[in-house]
């Protein structure tokens, strides 16, 4: 994985990153990666209000992938990532196009539209976010069936020669196979987890917070999941040379090293953005510090040295 940090902003958090323009002294340095909102075939309104219900610890979202769909994505917001700001001060961010889709071909099409237009060398790689519902099968996840989550990679990989990056889902049974099915189709990374499937009721109302019924948690809550599943993921990947980008209630530096112990060979940040919108300087202070205190060169070596 070469990104110059370790630290990778996750699709969802940022939009298209024209707003991290607007940030006064954000830490671009920081950055390893940025993986940009959801891009469809389709233009997509989402779900109506309301999209997003706070808990505890943490925050249950059901924004149902809205976005302007490919087109207007590669003139509007792909076109603009080279004049940002953050692109200046850091033009070694590696941008990264998360794709989703309601069928197989929903995402071999996005993948092309954006790989032959004239803005595609700003793409570094493209993020499959394989937990959405498949219409052609009954609402199945494509991340949830071994032979949708072949088809669907294999597809993305016959479109693009950059690095292809799958996001699992938690909300199954057998991670594991998930990860090695997609590894053999052709994901040059692991990305693991998304949400946790989550529901919020107000009993005032008696209804549900959110317009959809369920939504996908994110947070500190789901963090101890996160660490089991990126662990379990590690465990398949290492055998292929596979890095995993960890993520999944990640707010400080204890967290961050911890899933670096997992497996994780980067860590994605996203809910916790949203109380410290720069985060992302502060674990990688706190990584370096470790991989110092602990006598390690650097913090690679850190990368799956848990004991159980």
């Amino acid at each position: 994985m070469q990104w110059q940090s370790p630290i990778c902003l996750l699709s969802g958090h940022i939009g298209f990153a024209e707003h991290l323009d607007k940030i006064p002294f954000f830490p671009a340095q920081s950055i390893g990666a940025i993986i940009l909102k959801a891009t469809t075939l389709e233009p997509r309104n989402g779900h109506p209000a309301d999209r997003i219900s706070e808990t505890p610890l943490g925050l249950i979202n059901s924004v149902g992938l809205e976005n302007p769909g490919v087109d207007a994505v590669i003139k509007d917001k792909i076109s603009a990532l080279p004049k940002l700001k953050i692109t200046r001060k850091n033009p070694k961010i590696q941008w990264i196009i998360n794709v989703a889709g309601s069928k197989v071909q929903d995402y071999a099409d996005v993948i092309e539209k954006i790989e032959t237009s004239s803005h595609h060398q700003t793409i570094a790689g493209f993020e499959i976010n394989i937990s959405c519902p498949n219409v052609q099968h009954g609402g199945a996840i494509f991340g949830h069936d071994e032979k949708l989550s072949a088809e669907v990679v294999s597809a993305c990989r016959a479109k693009t020669d950059k690095t292809l990056i799958v996001k699992l889902s938690p909300n199954q049974t057998d991670i594991s196979r998930i990860a090695e099915i997609c590894i053999q189709n052709g994901a040059n990374i692991l990305s693991a987890i998304n949400t946790v499937a989550a529901m919020n009721i107000d009993p005032k109302t008696q209804k549900a917070y959110l317009s959809a019924g369920r939504g996908g948690l994110s947070g500190k809550a789901i963090l101890p999941i996160a660490l089991l599943n990126v662990h379990l993921v590690w465990q398949v990947a290492k055998t292929y040379n596979i890095p995993v980008i960890g993520h999944g209630g990640i707010s400080n530096g204890d967290d961050a090293i911890a899933m670096l112990l997992a497996g994780a060979s980067a860590i994605g940040i996203g809910t916790a953005l949203s109380q410290d919108i720069r985060i992302s300087q502060k674990i990688l202070n706190a990584i370096k510090k470790y991989s110092r205190a602990k006598g390690y060169k650097d913090y690679t070596e850190i990368i799956g040295k848990l004991t159980l």
